[in-house]
C-alpha cells in the first residue's frame, strides 16, 4: 500500500485535498470517486525509506537499473493480451493462467512481472491492483480496462478490446517508421559526406590548388574555407553539438517547453499532418475503448491523455477533461480544444444524442486512419524530390568548386600557346 495526496472538488463544487492510502492510483481514484469527490490530480507521496533506500550503494544500483529498464515492446503485450484472451475464454482460472504464461514467458521482464502478479492474487489482490505495480510492462489503459472487467464481469471482452486496440496503434506505428525511413536515412548519409568530404577529400584539392597561381573562384575559395573552418574546428564543433544536445534535452524537460516543441512537430511540412492524425486517431480509438469498457468519462479522458506521445495536445486533452468536469457537454469541449474536423465534431454530437458514442468515435478512428494510410503512401512520393534536390545542389556545388579552377588554368595554358 502506497500514499497519495489528491486534489479534487465535492458534490457543491469546492476544491478540495487531501491524503489517502492505497494500492494505485485507479484505486484512490475510485475510492473518491465512492465519496463523492471528483479527482482533478493524484500524486504519489515519497516516503523516507523509498528515497534513501537500504543503503547508499543499493540505492545507486537501483537508480542506475532504473535508468536502464524500458517499457515493454508492444509486440510482447499484444501476445500477452491475446493468450490472456484465449485463457478466459477457456475458463481457466487467472492464477493457473498467469502461472503458466510466467513459465513460459519469451521476454525476462514480462516474466519476471507475471511471477510478481501471480503471488499478489494468491494473496487475494485483484489483477488489475496486481498489475499496476509494473508500470512498465503495463500502460495505465491496459490497467483500467482490466480493472472495468473485473469489476463488470467482462474480462475477457476486455481483453479482446486491448488486442485489437494495441494491435492497431502497432501497425500504425509500424507504416510511420516504414514511411519516414526512406528520408532519415538520406538525411544521415549527407551528412555524414559532408563530414567526410570536407574532413578527408577537399584538404587533397586545397594543396593542388595552391598550385596553379591563379585566382580561384568564389565557389572554390567558398568550398575550401568550409574545409579548413571544418579541419580546423572539429573539437569546437563537437563540443557545441554536444552542449546544444544537453541544452535542448534540459529545455524539453521543462512542460511548458515540451509543449511548444511537441505543438512545433505537428506543424512540420509533409510529416505534420501525418502525425497529428495519427495521434487524433489514437485518441478516437483509445477513448472508444474506455467508454466501451465501461469507464467513466472524465477519468477515460485522462487515461487517453496520458497515452498520447505528445504533451501539446496531451495538454488539450486534459483541458477537455476539466470542461466536462464544469458540465460542459463532449461536443463543446471538442469544439474548443480545436483538435478535430467538422466531420469528427459531428460525430461526437450525434453521439451524444443516440447514445452511441464509443460506436462513432470507432468511425471517427477509422476515418483518421484512412487518412493516415493515404498521407503515408503519398508522403515517399513528397518527400523524395526534395531530397534528390538537396542532393543535386550538394553534388554541383562540389563539382563546380573543383573543376571550374581546372578549366580556368587549361584556358590560361591554351591562351598562352
Amino acid at each position: 500500500m502506497a500514499t497519495f495526496r489528491y486534489q479534487g472538488r465535492n458534490q457543491s463544487g469546492q476544491q478540495v485535498s487531501g491524503q489517502v492510502t492505497a494500492s494505485n492510483e485507479s484505486a484512490v481514484a475510485d475510492q473518491l470517486m465512492r465519496s463523492g469527490i471528483v479527482p482533478l490530480r493524484i500524486m504519489p507521496v515519497a516516503t523516507r525509506s523509498s528515497r534513501s533506500g537500504s543503503g547508499e550503494g543499493t540505492g545507486l544500483s537501483l537508480n542506475i537499473r532504473a535508468l536502464l529498464r524500458r517499457p515493454l515492446p508492444l509486440s510482447d503485450l499484444i501476445m500477452f493480451i491475446r493468450q490472456m484472451y484465449s485463457l478466459t475464454k477457456a475458463g481457466i482460472s487467472m492464477l493457473r493462467a498467469i502461472e503458466g504464461l510466467a513459465e513460459n514467458a519469451t521476454n525476462r521482464q514480462l516474466g519476471v512481472a507475471l511471477k510478481d502478479i501471480a503471488e499478489q492474487l494468491e494473496r487475494g489482490r485483484g489483477l488489475s491492483t496486481a498489475m499496476a505495480e509494473h508500470p512498465l510492462v503495463f500502460p495505465r489503459v491496459v490497467v483500467a480496462v482490466v480493472h472495468v472487467g473485473e469489476n463488470t464481469g467482462r474480462l475477457e471482452q476486455s481483453f479482446a478490446q486491448l488486442a485489437q486496440y494495441l494491435e492497431g496503434e502497432l501497425d500504425t506505428r509500424k507504416r510511420i517508421k516504414e514511411a519516414t525511413r526512406y528520408p532519415i536515412f538520406v538525411s544521415i548519409f549527407l551528412v555524414v559526406a559532408v563530414i567526410v568530404l570536407n574532413i578527408f577529400v577537399i584538404p587533397q584539392f586545397a594543396t593542388m590548388f595552391s598550385g596553379f597561381g591563379v585566382e580561384l573562384p568564389f565557389v572554390t575559395r567558398a568550398l575550401l574555407a568550409s574545409s579548413s573552418f571544418f579541419v580546423n574546428y572539429t573539437v569546437y564543433l563537437l563540443v557545441a553539438v554536444i552542449v546544444t544536445v544537453a541544452l535542448v534535452v534540459r529545455w524539453l524537460k521543462n512542460p511548458s517547453a515540451r509543449e511548444r516543441w511537441d505543438g512545433w512537430k505537428l506543424r512540420l511540412p509533409a510529416v505534420g499532418d501525418v502525425v497529428e492524425r495519427s495521434l487524433l486517431a489514437r485518441f478516437c480509438r483509445s477513448f472508444a475503448v474506455m467508454l466501451n469498457s465501461g469507464v467513466p468519462l472524465t477519468q477515460a479522458l485522462g487515461l487517453v491523455a496520458e497515452t498520447l506521445d505528445n504533451r501539446y495536445m496531451s495538454v488539450r486533452v486534459a483541458e477537455m477533461r476539466k470542461g466536462i468536469e464544469r458540465g460542459e457537454t463532449l461536443l463543446r469541449v471538442s469544439r474548443n480544444s480545436t483538435l478535430f474536423t467538422p466531420l469528427v465534431l459531428q460525430m461526437v454530437s450525434v453521439g451524444e444524442e443516440t447514445g452511441s458514442l464509443d460506436d462513432l468515435l470507432v468511425e471517427a478512428a477509422e476515418y483518421y486512419e484512412r487518412e493516415v494510410d493515404y498521407d503515408l503512401k503519398n508522403m515517399t512520393a513528397r518527400i523524395e524530390p526534395i531530397m534528390i534536390t538537396i542532393v543535386a545542389v550538394m553534388v554541383l556545388f562540389l563539382a563546380l568548386g573543383i573543376f571550374l579552377p581546372m578549366w580556368e588554368m587549361m584556358s590560361a595554358y591554351s591562351g598562352g600557346m
